[in-house]
């Protein structure tokens, strides 16, 4: 299985897509280096959990 992520990982993961996608890349650790230009993430863990939920996203687009 997998873990399943929540409703406000999935909302703010999309939003971040959908409005910077040419920041993003299908790498963690880029990710989670430019994550806080666009958004204040109050936990180093719900910033991992962010920045491998965007790295999954640009996946699948491919």
């Amino acid at each position: 299985m997998g873990r399943i992520k929540t409703t406000q990982i999935k909302r703010v993961g999309n939003k971040l897509v959908r409005d910077h996608r040419d920041k993003f890349s299908k790498d963690f650790d880029t990710n989670k280096k430019v994550m806080p230009e666009y958004v204040k993430v109050g936990s180093k863990k719900l910033r991992n959990i962010l920045a491998g939920y965007i790295a999954r996203l640009m996946k699948i687009e491919e």
